[in-house]
């Protein structure tokens, strides 16, 4: 069998190896050398006892055929005789050309002279030899030759029935193929005159052919380049314009950007009035004179068009209509956007008709109007900036206005723009030269070992190429994986990865790309699968092996384990992770706990409003801190339990729903959502070597129930031992990542399979999705600290100081104040007896919010309380009844305050 073929016919594309060919002549030629294949064994197995319809036989046909080939041969046979067997060789010949793609011109001049040619062969066959052939079943020139041949002989005798016959052929060979007969003699005379010399010119012809090819494949190379790099040029005028709206709707009043017409419908004046700079917050100072140029066009295409096209009047323009304009096609999608023009803000004109001669031009200005206003999409198209709260009649706005400065701040809080982050370059692609190359590397190397197969398709991509080799039958796909050190040798490569592909029977070879691509932050949260995730824990990781962006979803995982050798990606993968997240959500909707022993990775987040602690640097601290996610989550699922719903997010729709219908707490206050919890662990050993049980004890109950209240775990870890990354935390965390380590056992540790080791480092990833066991590797995106100081800088900036819970630190003892073990009471007990006797109730979510206190320290006042019979017993989740007794207590603390004042 012969080994894995490269064909030189075939080029390369984003998603492998196609040929040049249009598929509609690669089916015509496979039709045709079919027909001449099947042509040709039904001649040459022809057997005269076959029964056919002109003899009779055997029951059975012997012919390679069947009865159909028996016929067929019996019925050309004797027809042309062996001329017949001209026609598979010149179909042949014709299939062959069909292939390449080469057109056949004059088909009827083609199909005239082949059967000049067949019927001249047969009648000289026929003038010639008289025997009949095979058992003298037919004439060496079939009934046809008989007919023709002693039809001239009668008129022109023996010779110059042979001259006309010759002449036909020769004209019939003339007309049926492209053969000439003054270039074979030139061709003939001058390899006897300089049988050297036509050898070398052979050889020449040859070189040139091949020189040929190569540079078409380069011209294909460049062609594919200058078309990357002018869909780059478009990618980069649609992010200034994108930066523009950014800008735009930033300083502009409505959530969506639009042009603003001034009183008398001049849109420069008021677009220009509209447009407000920041010198101090301006990242891109080239988006912003972009915006202007934009803004200009589209204040004189306007201009221009309401001169010539007549505008519905202020009366009939009560109604909002909605103008939709197709985008042009761009290389990832195709999109329809519409733009809301209130008919209000439109001047009316007068009854001016434009001629038929101006109506070109008024179509080409709507046109370029349209346009122009598709620079300044809606709200949504570039990044949620902000959220349309519930709207409640007049009256519940001083109670809403109970709820806080850091709230109202909030509604004015925009999320970070992409500007911030750095543009990736223009992408450089291998030439098809040197992948065939390599492909042919492989495919002889894989020959050496008797590993036989076809490189079927060559997919490249941003830092691995994929071979895709086909095993030939027989060949075990343990053989194909025990090449990777040879492969490795072969092709000067730093690590070779090979794996099944899913869904094909194919293996794939991942060879390393002579200049790796960096894969930009920026690319990822720009693409359209970024945009469109709902979760606020959209995790942007990288790209495929293939280059497409991917993004995952904590909220599905839930909880992440990440591990890897030192200097692997971790870290940055880590502030991808970070970056994604603040990229999604506001600080009311995400909060974070940071546990960083390191103290080095996680200290770019310090004092950020997304925070809910300070950054924790101590393992004792830190496993307080997990001990009180942990009651945090029971204490969500009471309340979850209370309402009726099963998540965080059903939860926060039914405080929605109830602040809409002014359905308030006890204290007339609005329900308060809940936010995401997402706590990371840069370095997991650390704290499993000093405080290991309780750290695994919390891990693993969060782990297992903390999903459906909104609490998510990401662990990272640069030494995946199995006393690190134990058996329980690991049967608890589906998805996981893993970077380069240097032993198997490392990746059996983390993924349990073999791989890892065989990465490129760098960002270079193993991804474990949730709900598979199909590894994927994904190549990470590149985040410096400079971006991620200009995004912490834009969040500072407008969300204010963080507000730090100090329960989430402290140790249960702490938390509670030694109130609850029958010592001193709590500082707070007097006055959180009061609030329980003014609500006539006693609840731990009201003293958490009244004393801004912790869930724990809140719990152990009431159970004081109950102890000492100020309040009753628990009863589920209702609040305790208060008793007697504390409002005797309160009338006595009252008196004894009004006998001192009267003693002064």
């Amino acid at each position: 069998m012969a080994t894995a073929q490269i064909d030189a016919r075939m080029k390369v594309t984003g998603g492998g190896i196609v040929p040049k060919n249009t598929r509609r002549n690669e089916i015509i030629a496979v039709a045709m050398f079919a027909v001449s294949l099947l042509m040709t064994l039904c001649l040459v197995t022809y057997n005269p006892n076959d029964p056919s319809w002109v003899a009779t036989g055997a029951s059975s046909a012997r012919n390679w055929t069947g009865s159909v080939g028996a016929n067929v041969a019996a019925a050309m046979f004797q027809s042309f005789g062996l001329a017949a067997a001209l026609l598979p060789i010149l179909l042949v010949a014709a299939s062959w050309r069909r292939f390449r793609t080469r057109r056949i011109h004059a088909p009827l001049s083609r199909v005239v002279g082949l059967a000049a040619l067949t019927i001249a062969s047969a009648s000289l066959l026929a003038l010639f030899v008289a025997e009949p052939l095979f058992d003298r079943s037919f004439n060496a020139g079939g009934f046809v030759g008989v007919l023709v041949a002693e039809s001239l002989k009668s008129l022109l005798n023996t010779v110059g029935t042979s001259v006309i016959l010759l002449a036909a052929a020769a004209v019939g060979l003339l007309l049926a193929t492209n053969f000439s007969f003054v270039n074979a003699y030139e061709r003939t005379a001058a390899a006897l005159a300089n049988p050297s010399g036509a050898f070398r010119k052979t050889f020449e012809r040859v070189q040139a052919w091949r020189a040929e090819r190569r540079a078409q494949a380069l011209a294909r190379a460049d062609a594919r380049r200058e078309a990357q790099t002018a869909r780059e040029h478009e990618l980069e005028a649609q992010r200034l314009a994108d930066a523009a709206a950014l800008a735009a709707n930033a300083e502009l009043a409505s959530p969506t950007i639009a042009v603003k017409r001034g009183a008398k419908g001049d849109p420069a004046s008021s677009a220009a009035a509209a447009i407000k700079r920041n010198a101090a917050a301006s990242p891109a100072d080239e988006a912003l004179s972009r915006e202007d140029e934009i803004r200009a066009q589209l204040a004189q295409a306007e201009a221009d068009l309401a001169s010539l096209v007549v505008k519905p009047s202020r009366s009939s323009a009560a109604s909002a209509k909605k103008v939709e304009v197709a985008d042009e096609e761009q290389p990832a999608t195709q999109s329809r956007r519409v733009i809301n023009a209130p008919a209000s803000e439109t001047p009316s004109v007068g009854t001016k008709k434009p001629t038929v001669r101006e109506t070109p031009d008024v179509t080409d200005m709507l046109s370029t109007a349209a346009v122009v206003r598709t620079e300044f999409v809606e709200e949504e198209e570039v990044m949620p900036f902000e959220r349309n709260l519930p709207k409640t009649a007049e009256s519940a706005a001083p109670k809403r206005a109970k709820a806080g400065p850091v709230a109202a701040a909030l509604l004015d809080y925009k999320l970070p723009a992409s500007e911030f982050l750095n543009a990736a370059p223009p992408r450089r692609e291998q030439a098809d030269e040197e992948l065939l190359q390599i492909a042919t590397r492989v495919a002889e190397k894989c020959k050496e070992f008797n590993v036989t197969g076809q490189i079927k398709h060559i997919c490249p991509g941003p830092v691995v190429t994929t071979y895709e080799f086909k095993p030939d039958p027989g060949v075990k796909y343990s053989r194909v994986t025990g090449l990777v050190d040879d492969l490795c040798i072969a092709l000067e490569a730093e690590s070779i990865r090979i794996d099944r592909l899913p869904g094909k029977p194919h293996v794939g070879i991942e060879v390393p790309n002579p200049e790796r691509e960096i894969i930009f932050m920026r690319e990822v949260l720009e693409s359209r699968q970024f945009r469109d995730s709902e979760s606020k824990l959209t995790l942007a990781l990288g790209k495929t092996i293939d280059g497409i962006n991917y993004v995952a979803d904590l909220t599905r995982m839930p909880h992440l384990l990440i591990a890897g050798a030192t200097g692997t990606g971790k870290s940055v993968c880590l502030n991808s992770l970070v970056v994604s997240i603040l990229y999604k959500a506001r600080p009311d909707e995400v909060k974070f706990i940071m546990i960083d022993p390191k103290r080095l990775e996680l200290g770019l987040y310090a004092d950020i409003p997304h925070l809910a602690s300070p950054i924790i640097t101590e393992p004792k601290k830190a496993a307080n801190a997990l001990k009180w996610a942990v009651t945090q989550m029971e204490q969500r699922y009471k309340q979850l339990a209370q309402w009726g719903v099963r998540n965080i997010d059903g939860y926060n729709v039914e405080v929605e729903r109830r602040n809409n219908v002014l359905d308030f707490d006890e204290e007339g206050l609005p329900w308060k959502t809940l936010p995401y919890i997402v706590i990371i662990i840069d370095e997991l050993a650390d704290l499993m070597m000093t405080c290991g049980n309780d750290v695994e004890e919390a891990i693993t109950r969060l782990a297992q129930m903390a999903r459906a209240v909104g609490i998510h775990l990401v662990l990272a870890t640069q030494r995946p031992s199995v006393d690190v990354i134990t058996g329980l935390i690991k049967a608890n965390f589906p998805s996981r990542i893993a970077f380069r380590v240097s032993q198997k056992v490392d990746s059996r540790t983390i993924i349990d399979a073999n791989g890892a080791e065989q990465l490129l480092g760098r960002g270079d990833m193993l991804f474990l999705p949730p709900g598979t066991s199909r590894l994927l590797r994904v190549h990470g995106a590149y985040l410096d600290e400079g971006e991620v100081a200009k995004i912490v800088a834009h969040i500072k900036a407008q969300g204010g100081a963080p507000v730090y819970d100090e329960t989430i630190t402290q140790s249960e003892d702490e938390a509670s104040g030694e109130g609850g073990a029958g010592g001193e009471r709590d500082e707070l007990f007097d006055q959180a007896l009061r609030i329980c006797c003014e609500m006539k109730r006693a609840s731990t979510s009201v003293l958490q919010r009244r004393l801004r206190i912790g869930y724990g320290r809140a719990a152990a006042i009431l159970d004081g309380m109950e102890r000492e019979g100020y309040i009753g017993q628990a009863d589920g989740a209702r609040p305790r009844p208060v008793l007697s007794r504390a409002f005797e207590t309160i009338g006595h603390w009252d008196g004894q305050q009004e006998t001192s004042a009267e003693d002064l």
